[in-house]
């Protein structure tokens, strides 16, 4: 019953329709409902009012959503349960399960099949030896393929038995238009998600104090635990630094998926909402004009 209640909670957090299979399907309520780490009750957070004067924007993204981060509120969509490939973004539920499972300060000795991985790399060295926290840093920051597949098998052994335990968390957290076939987002016909999933997982991890800190920098570097070798990592969201204030959060580009993009922003009373856009012809372009778009058209009560 407990279990139960917990889980119609958790429900209501990340915006879902508590449904009893989503409830049988959470059997770790507890643990997820402390890590969530919300300060508020979601049936009672203020929600945004829309000024009906605001007409919704035009946005060529083939999925895209905004959302009030307090309340669950869905203030946009477009194609929100949509089942898309989304790229990097992949790498949020890998970075939710390390950080779940393992510890910051974690020794990584990063493998020849994890410094060998195709794509976007901080260039890790076969046989350097890199805490957890610092090859978080560079997935989050650098969106470094390597990175994610060192924390991927430092954790589960192996990409193939992490990618088990990113399809549980989905069913856990109710993630019902996502599937992953592996920890970084390469292009493939399994590694898929929906705008309405990739806002609720975003929004989920981003209560992580950690999260919080690394998905606004632009710009860092990060060495082996011996010193011997230097990361350099430069964030791939160019929304940072720009007249909004973002908070974060991810991006993905892959052939197939195309140019996506999570964002986190915040408005000057201190309400933050997320926005994804999909397949969009112009991901930071797009995100901005959604994120303008939703600060004009809605107002927050006052707490």
């Amino acid at each position: 019953m407990l279990n139960s209640l917990l889980s119609l909670y958790i429900a209501s957090i990340l915006g879902l329709n508590p449904t009893p299979a989503n409830i049988a399907s959470a059997p770790n309520g507890a643990a997820m409902l402390a890590s969530a780490a919300l300060s508020e009750d979601p049936s009672t957070a203020s929600r945004p009012i829309k000024d009906s004067l605001h007409i919704s924007p035009i946005i060529g993204a083939r999925g895209s959503v905004s959302q009030d981060i307090n309340s669950g509120e869905l203030l946009f969509e477009k194609n929100p349960d949509e089942r898309l490939k989304i790229a990097s973004i992949t790498k949020l539920m890998t970075l939710l399960i390390v950080l779940e499972e393992n510890k910051l300060d974690d020794v990584v000795t990063v493998s020849r099949n994890a410094a060998g991985t195709p794509g976007s790399t901080m260039f890790l060295v076969a046989g350097e030896q890199i805490t957890e926290e610092n090859l978080i840093y560079g997935a989050l920051i650098h969106s470094a393929n390597d990175a994610a597949v060192a924390l991927a098998e430092h954790n589960a052994g192996s990409s193939a038995a992490f990618v088990v335990k990113m399809n549980n968390k989905a069913k856990e957290l109710g993630l019902t238009n996502t599937h992953f076939s592996n920890p970084v987002g390469l292009d493939d016909s399994d590694n898929y998600s929906s705008a309405r999933d990739i806002a609720n997982l975003g929004k989920y991890l981003y209560h992580n104090p950690l999260i919080k800190k690394i998905a606004k920098i632009k710009d860092t570097e990060v060495r082996s635990v011996n010193g011997n070798y230097t990361h350099k990592l430069e964030s791939t969201n160019k929304l940072l630094g720009s007249y909004l204030k973002i908070n974060g959060l991810k991006t993905g580009t892959t052939d197939d998926a195309g140019r996506c993009l999570i964002a986190i922003a915040e408005n000057k009373d201190g309400h933050e909402i997320v926005t994804v856009v999909l397949n969009s012809p112009d991901r930071f372009g797009e995100s901005k004009i959604l994120i303008d778009w939703t600060f004009r058209a809605f107002t927050w009560p006052n707490k």
